[in-house]
């Protein structure tokens, strides 16, 4: 314990980095309260190692204590915001570019597969297409193909 008095900048810095890892790397981003407390342990520790904190627990417990607050109330819906924003775009891939010869006429009450990547993928399509017909792949669902004609 004495050990851990005499280098508690030090102590207090590791504690919050560890903390900073766990909320990145383990929980994904998803609480931030590792991440309030890592930052405050973190600054806590880098001014206590600048002679700027008194090197005890009671100032270390007490500045975290209003630090962490402080950095909730500030970044807390910022960093919610952060979060929200989501993509909806369309994720191209070989998928896309995909294209073969319909081997059986394809309605909307067919079930028609087509093996790729041996895998069987169900073939849909919006309107009907007769066998023998150049096709491509235009989307993509789990377990199905959207094709349209080329």
């Amino acid at each position: 314990m004495a050990f851990l008095l005499e280098h508690l900048a030090q102590t207090l810095v590791v504690l919050g980095i560890a903390c900073l890892i766990v909320e990145v790397a383990v929980l994904g981003f998803a609480t931030f309260v590792l991440f309030f407390l890592g930052l405050s342990l973190v600054i806590s520790g880098g001014l206590m190692y600048a002679g700027m904190l008194d090197q005890t627990w009671l100032t270390a417990l007490w500045f975290n204590a209003l630090v962490t607050t402080l950095l909730a109330v500030f970044l807390w819906k910022p960093l919610r915001r952060m979060q929200d924003v989501t993509d909806d775009k369309e994720v191209t891939s070989d998928f896309a570019e995909l294209t073969f010869t319909l081997e059986k006429d394809l309605n909307a009450d067919s079930r028609i597969f087509h093996t790729y990547s041996g895998i069987a993928w169900q073939l849909k399509s919006k309107q009907p297409i007769t066998a023998g017909t150049e096709v491509k792949v235009v989307k993509k669902e789990v377990g199905a193909f959207w094709i349209e004609p080329n």
